[in-house]
């Protein structure tokens, strides 16, 4: 579901280390959610709102459209402020150098 913003990968001279977040990627990139309905077609019928984080989907929500987390599309394994958080810390050492 992600790989889309995974794939704009490289050097970069900018002077600070951008942290990008997969959902507010795809809410700016693919507002529609026609790439993840293509490439997770088990989200397909979700609402738009709910395409990029089934997980905050009620059951009732999910049910109706045969979505069953951890069952047929994985729960999340990243909790991207946590991620994020860490990633920054993680610069911040290695700019202290």
């Amino acid at each position: 579901m992600c790989a889309s913003w995974v794939a704009g990968c490289g050097a970069d001279a900018a002077p600070y280390f951008p942290v990008f977040n997969p959902v507010l990627q795809g809410e700016k990139f693919d507002p529609d959610g026609t790439y993840v309905r293509r490439w997770a077609p088990e989200l397909k019928d979700l609402p738009v709102k709910l395409i990029r984080q089934p997980w905050r989907a009620t059951p009732i929500e999910l049910a109706s459209e045969g979505v069953e987390l951890g069952r047929s599309y994985p729960r999340p394994f990243v909790d991207h402020t946590k991620g994020r958080e860490r990633a920054l810390a993680a610069y911040a050492t290695i700019r202290r150098g």
